[in-house]
């Protein structure tokens, strides 16, 4: 008989069983119409919610992949060089400055979080794209375009409220807090989440309807149109979206009455600016021309007075603004001779006026588009690229334009009274 013990079961009963990468993920089931969906929230920034991604897609019993990813946002996470082909002309002409400009600092804070947590952001929908694409799986975008998203936002907010988000944009550029990965993980508990985002829609219920809500009616609305094309009677549709937005997106998926086609079509739809902005225009207007003609009636010295300080007054703060943005002399000398007129009508913007000389005069170099992505990851970075630095030329001539309007303003005021 031999006494020695049988090594391989010795070495087999020593070795832990592989965790169970679905353990502890927020996965909820829905039928609608005939489809079964297997929505699961992940983190957008998790090696856990990576894992679980592949191991649901590994059981092969899915007909169809949904991402919560709109048509740009998913060419950005397949084609990491898109930048490199961005027209910087054509950007400024269409006036979307600003929303480039978001999402490289919304880029920018994402792979700050990748280099702590050695994940790359958006990692699991990646994953979710690799496997579809594996297995021959129609894959479906379903967000909202991130710019719509944007827009509406910006339009459904007050004056402060803009304010306070494009100072939180600017303060996520240089910001190094350091975030756990543990911390990430325990946001995507359900009930954690639930609780969270009630109270942050109490704070703020325009803001959290914008960014949260109509995304979620987005989402379920985009997923019930998708599935008038799914492969099959009686379809698996696996559905990869932030944890924030599970709750949301299963109530309406299990209840919305109204059509899909109908209510994206409502979703996309931008609200006329309020009227705000044109009123404070013309008001504006109204009152240094005003105050110009008052001034021409007390003698040409004094008109031409107030005239002179308004050109100097404005002209010097948008140079100052240009010339803090290391802009060119010759962009500084035109938001110097804009700026007196940026005031008068919204296509006479000294910012874009400037941002389009300097990238003439400095025009990017294909070097500067590789780098992009890298170099607004700091605050320098944005003054050293050729690329970043016309955005950031735009909005601080902009900036120092309005410094001068209300210096000028006020000391229009009290000569007059």
């Amino acid at each position: 008989m031999n006494d020695l013990p049988n090594t391989e079961t010795t070495e087999a009963a020593n070795v832990e069983p592989a965790a169970d990468p679905l353990a502890g993920q927020p996965i909820v089931e829905v039928e609608r119409d005939g489809i079964h969906y297997t929505l699961l929230g992940t983190a957008h920034v998790s090696r856990a919610s990576v894992e679980a991604v592949r191991a649901l897609l590994a059981q092969g019993r899915f007909d169809a992949v949904a991402v919560e990813l709109c048509d740009a946002r998913h060419r950005a996470l397949t084609d990491p060089d898109a930048f490199s082909r961005l027209d910087i002309f054509q950007v400024i002409r269409q006036g979307k400055i600003g929303l480039v400009t978001a999402n490289l600092a919304l880029s920018s804070y994402q792979r700050r979080l990748a280099e702590q947590l050695g994940v790359e952001p958006g990692a699991e929908m990646r994953a979710a794209i690799e496997a579809a694409g594996e297995q021959n799986l129609p894959l479906w975008c379903i967000d909202r375009d991130i710019g719509l998203t944007l827009r509406r936002t910006y339009a459904a907010v007050g004056f402060w409220r803009k304010m306070t988000l494009m100072s939180g944009l600017a303060v996520s550029l240089i910001a190094s807090n350091e975030v756990d990965e543990a911390e990430i993980e325990r946001l995507k508990q359900g009930d954690i989440l639930e609780s969270s985002f009630h109270e942050f829609a109490q704070r703020d219920e325009t803001l959290y309807r914008a960014l949260i809500d109509e995304r979620d009616r987005y989402m379920a609305a985009s997923l019930r149109d998708e599935a008038r094309f799914a492969p099959k009677p009686g379809a698996r549709v696996l559905a990869v979206v932030g944890a924030g937005h599970l709750a949301g997106l299963s109530n309406y998926l299990r209840e919305e009455a109204a059509e899909p086609a109908r209510e994206i079509a409502a979703l996309k739809e931008v609200p006329r600016p309020k009227p705000w902005g044109t009123w404070i225009g013309a008001a504006l207007t109204v009152f240094v021309l005003g105050g110009f003609a008052w001034g021409f009636l007390q003698g040409s010295d004094v008109g031409g007075e107030f005239v002179l300080r308004w050109v100097l007054l404005t002209g010097i703060g948008g140079a100052i603004g240009c010339i803090a943005a290391a802009g060119h002399p010759l962009s500084v000398l035109v938001a110097f001779l804009i700026s007196p007129l940026t005031p008068f009508h919204p296509a006479l913007s000294s910012g874009m006026a400037s941002a389009w000389v300097e990238a003439s005069l400095r025009r990017p170099k294909v070097a500067d588009f590789a780098k992009l992505r890298d170099d607004v990851g700091t605050l320098g970075g944005w003054w050293r690229n050729r690329v970043s630095r016309v955005f950031v030329n735009f909005f601080l001539t902009n900036l120092g334009t309005v410094v001068g309007v209300y210096l000028a303003g006020w000391n229009m005021i009290k000569q007059v009274f």
